[in-house]
């Protein structure tokens, strides 16, 4: 094991990393903290509500956390496996949300520049 301090944002860990030889994967321990930050992060947001009604089909859940650039399919539309239903802006890259499946849009839960976490509910299909 080697030992190394290590600074992110303005905050030093102390970490301590194995070695690998012979190319054999070992578990790897948490970093410990060297000191605790000065103040708490602040809370995430509160998860979009679900949709009015009791409304079940195919879930698309955002795959990251990022910002809603376009939405581009309604409620009632019909769409294809693969169709693009809106586009999330997630590290300065635009990544297109796809349907998983066919069939019609029953709810869309964000719209153009919502900030979304991953997992928060996206779109519904049935």
């Amino acid at each position: 094991m080697r030992k190394f301090m290590i600074n992110v944002n303005g905050t030093s860990y102390e970490v301590e990393v194995e070695e690998l030889t012979g190319g054999a994967a070992a578990p790897v321990a948490a970093p410990a903290p060297a000191a605790a930050p000065a103040a708490a992060p602040a809370a995430a947001p509160a998860p979009k509500a679900a949709p009015a009604g009791n409304v079940s089909g195919t879930e698309v859940k955002a795959p990251m956390p990022g910002t809603v650039l376009n939405v581009v399919t309604q409620v009632g539309a019909t769409v294809n496996n693969g169709d693009v239903l809106l586009v999330l802006e997630a590290m300065k890259m635009e990544n297109e949300i796809v349907a998983p499946c066919a069939g019609t849009v029953k709810a869309i839960n964000v719209s153009k520049d919502d900030a979304v976490n991953t997992g928060d509910l996206l779109v519904v299909i049935g």
